[in-house]
């Protein structure tokens, strides 16, 4: 399974989003392959993300389910 859909399944799974750290644990990869892909999400509008203090934290955009 490709890493961009096995991150928006997870954020279709944990509503209340994650960190890029949380998201790469949770799918098995590395915190920068993680980024890589996540950003490309962001750019696709796919999802979405939220600095909460130092933390980035991403959640699924409405609509952007497509996993």
């Amino acid at each position: 399974m490709k890493t961009e859909t096995r991150i928006l399944k997870y954020l279709k799974r944990n509503k209340d989003g994650d960190t890029f750290t949380g998201i790469a644990h949770a799918i098995g990869v590395h915190r920068h392959t993680a980024t890589k892909y996540i950003y490309k999400l962001i750019g696709e509008g796919k999802i979405r993300i939220r600095n909460i203090s130092t933390a980035k934290v991403c959640y699924l955009k409405e609509g952007g389910d497509k996993a």
